[in-house]
């Protein structure tokens, strides 16, 4: 069956096999044909076409003599004779240009799934521009546009289509370069916009709008349109509507993202104090004990080590949490699981992880060590001549104080991964010489006066935190040290990355206050959340 195909340079199939066409009158005339695929074209009309209004005398003859050439070409029965002119003796659909409209006119009466694959088929018809042999004839340079402008809408259905199905962060890239490609469309625009605010990029997002009003008041002195303004004033308030539609199985599709960011070197973990709040609370329990610390006085860790910081001097308060937080249990399944990240990253030649930890013990640095695992740990240092500081320890336990963080270059997670130790930690040599805490409520209220956490921590590791997505772990909202850690680091703003945080038999508050951070929440609990996770690994690991 033959096939003519104008979406590119002109060409004639015959099954599998191409066919040599003649000259360019020949083509020209196919072209016409083409173009008006099962209508009569007048003689008349294919003169104008092909020689414009003053034609030559001999112009019918000429004309007689094309298509008696394009017959002997691609079959006698091709091209018919009829009153008043001639026909394409094929069906419409055997013209790429046909095909590829029929193909978008199904599409749009389909679903989603089934629009997005029959929009996908109809572009792969496409080799290059529509006639592009002819881009300087009169007769193609119409047509050529319409069916341009139908190529670019069909894209912007498609990502539609994709987007509708929960596709996000794969389309990014295409939108990008499709907006550089045709930047006074808006629809792109707000695709963009919204693909990026689904992968957890929401200042990309907002950026992308401020680009394009740029742009069109720039170029044309408008602004954006209504459609695309409501949807940026949509991001800016992180308005639930803007997720796609929750579908059965979308619970597994959300844990399949956590595990591709980790899979890709795009997740930094956030570890709270330990595996629940009770840890928390038996802590400051045992210290408030300790020192007989009045009922007024008790509450948090934080609270207590307060009053007995003011009461008996942060000698005695670092004395007894070092006894204590050496006195806690054995690395648990967090802490292991964590330890088993380096080998399958290694496998995937990936980047390592960036381990965040606003505990004080070294569990999670035992739990690498019992795996025979080597990691960097940099600790803040909260007392003594370089309080504010950090101290990065090496494997080989060498130590050295990041002076200078915007110039400390001896930090890779391509090498291994980094313990970041946010609020300092225990010391279990006999010396303590790098033990320090941010416990109190002095310690946080000076450490919160301090400058930025970017400012202060070793650039690679300031860089990370900025362009990752995040996953928190055992953080109840109450807890000082996580609302400290979110305001050093992004300040008011919601996290940029789309990011998530494991929490079981969470409060409405609780929701709220992930939800206003643009973090979403697991409610499981957590050791249902680590076996969720270490089934997907060894999935993908045996594949």
């Amino acid at each position: 069956m033959l096939e003519v195909r104008i979406l590119g340079p002109l060409e004639v199939w015959d099954g599998d096999q191409p066919l040599q066409l003649g000259g360019q009158r020949q083509l020209a005339v196919l072209a016409v044909l083409a173009v008006h695929a099962g209508e009569v074209v007048p003689s008349e009309r294919l003169i104008t076409e092909l020689w414009g209004e003053s034609p030559p005398p001999t112009a019918a003859t000429a004309l007689q003599n094309a298509v008696s050439q394009l017959r002997k070409a691609i079959g006698p029965d091709a091209v018919e004779t009829r009153s008043p002119g001639y026909r394409l003796g094929l069906e419409r659909t055997a013209v790429d240009s046909h095909r590829f409209e029929q193909l978008v006119g199904e599409a749009r009466k389909a679903e989603p799934s089934r629009r997005a694959a029959l929009i996908r088929e109809a572009l792969e018809l496409w080799r290059g521009p529509a006639l592009g042999d002819f881009a300087y004839e009169s007769f193609a340079q119409n047509e050529a546009a319409r069916l341009e402008e139908l190529r670019l809408t069909a894209v912007e259905e498609r990502v539609d289509a994709e987007l509708t199905q929960g596709s996000s962060s794969e389309l990014v890239g295409e939108l990008e370069a499709f907006v550089r490609d045709n930047p006074l469309r808006e629809r792109p625009r707000g695709q963009l916009m919204l693909a990026l605010y689904r992968s957890g990029r929401q200042a990309e997002a907002l950026q992308a709008y401020q680009d394009a009003r740029r742009s069109l008041v720039e170029e044309l002195g408008i602004e954006p349109t209504p459609a695309l303004q409501q949807l940026h004033a949509s991001i800016l308030r992180q308005e639930s509507a803007l997720q796609p539609k929750v579908v059965p199985g979308a619970g597994e599709d959300r844990l399949g993202e956590v595990v591709r960011a980790l899979l890709s070197g795009r997740l930094v973990l956030v570890l709270g104090p330990g595996p629940s709040s009770e840890n928390g609370r038996s802590l400051a329990g045992r210290l408030a004990d300790a020192f007989d610390c009045p009922e007024e006085h008790r509450g948090d860790l934080t609270r207590v080590s307060q009053y007995v910081a003011v009461t008996q001097g942060v000698g005695p308060l670092y004395d007894h949490l070092h006894e204590l937080f050496l006195e806690q249990e054995e690395p648990g399944p967090v802490e292991r699981f964590l330890a088993g990240l380096p080998e399958l990253v290694r496998a995937r030649e990936a980047e390592h992880q960036l381990l965040v930890t606003t505990a004080y013990g070294d569990a999670l640095e035992r739990a690498f060590e019992e795996r025979g695992e080597e990691v960097d740990v940099v600790s803040f240092v909260a007392v003594g001549p370089n309080r504010g500081k950090f101290l990065h320890r090496s494997p080989d336990g060498s130590e050295t104080v990041v002076a200078v963080p915007n110039a400390y270059a001896e930090l890779s997670l391509a090498e291994r991964p980094v313990i970041l130790k946010v609020h300092g930690g225990v010391d279990p040599r006999p010396d303590r010489g790098r033990e320090s805490f941010v416990v109190s409520e002095d310690d946080y209220i000076g450490y919160l006066a301090q400058s930025d956490l970017a400012s202060v921590v070793p650039v690679t590791l300031a860089a990370k935190l900025r362009r990752s997505h995040l996953l928190f772990i055992s953080y109840p909202v109450v807890e000082w040290s996580l609302r400290v850690f979110l305001h050093r680091v992004f300040g008011d703003e919601p996290i940029s990355y789309r990011s998530w945080a494991v929490l079981s038999g969470a409060h409405p508050i609780q929701h709220e206050f992930w939800r206003q951070r643009g973090v979403d929440l697991y409610d499981v609990p957590l050791e249902d959340f680590v076996a969720d996770m270490q089934r997907r690994l060894a999935e993908v690991a045996a594949t």
